[in-house]
């Protein structure tokens, strides 16, 4: 058995989990926030993409999900069924690879906030924890808080300029 210097092993293993993350380096963290983007905001908006791919690198972040967007992403029942084996035509969404490029180098949509969540738009649900900060891109997007703390209970209506619609 050959001894790796400590640096080269903490190399190694981070690069084994990115790896894991990715489905086994089939896919780029890019990709995978393409995927969640193209299949999860309805091709519809710029603005609807980056308000998912915040939710995604939200999740990233808050160490209650994997570690990784393509962890997240393809997490069991959390994201479109067959998220990371559909195919997709790029040429019905040009802006998702400009959008997840941006959104992996830091940009964030300014109204999602610590939000880790959304639902398809005009849903509605029983729980009184959902608090509600945007709704884009065909998505509501909300975050879970107790039921004393929501002062959003409805998603609020698009707005012109705001959400992209």
């Amino acid at each position: 058995m050959t001894m790796i210097s400590g640096s080269r092993a903490g190399l190694a293993l981070g690069m084994a989990l990115v790896l894991a993350g990715c489905g086994l380096g089939r896919m780029s963290e890019q990709e995978c926030m393409e995927r969640a983007m193209y299949f999860e905001s309805n091709r519809s908006s710029r603005d609807g993409m980056v308000a998912v791919g915040s939710v995604v690198m939200n999740r990233v972040q808050s160490g209650q999900y994997p570690r990784s967007v393509c962890g997240v992403v393809a997490q069991k029942n959390q994201f479109a069924p067959g998220i990371m084996r559909r195919k997709m035509n790029l040429r019905t969404a040009p802006q998702v690879r400009e959008a997840a490029r941006s959104v992996l180098r830091g940009e964030r949509h300014p109204l999602v906030g610590n939000a880790m969540f959304f639902h398809t738009a005009g849903h509605r649900f029983p729980y009184d924890n959902m608090h509600y900060v945007l709704v884009a891109g065909g998505n509501a997007f909300y975050e879970k808080r107790r039921n004393l703390l929501v002062t959003q209970p409805i998603p609020p209506h698009p707005v012109e300029g705001i959400t992209g619609r």
